[in-house]
């Protein structure tokens, strides 16, 4: 097969290629495989989602506690 690829990207992909010693062929089979299990994982997350419980309603508050909680693991991180 073959396709077009813009130069940029076409200069691009052969350095992400030789950075990692493979073919350009090899580098862009790598990116197809993670793009698919990167889906399947999704579609396994959202599954899982669905089937975890009741649902919840979100309205801001449960959001801003969400948020809060977050900023603060962000920060423990940032000062470790």
């Amino acid at each position: 097969m073959s396709i077009t690829i813009h130069p940029p990207l076409e200069t691009e992909l052969r350095a992400q290629a030789k950075a990692e010693g493979i073919t350009v062929e090899a580098y862009l089979e790598r990116l197809v495989n993670a793009d698919r299990e990167a889906a399947g994982e999704i579609e396994k997350l959202s599954i899982e989602g669905l089937n975890s419980g009741d649902p919840i309603e979100m309205d801001g508050d449960p959001w801003q506690q969400k948020h809060a909680r977050l900023d603060n693991r962000i920060n423990d991180d940032r000062a470790q």
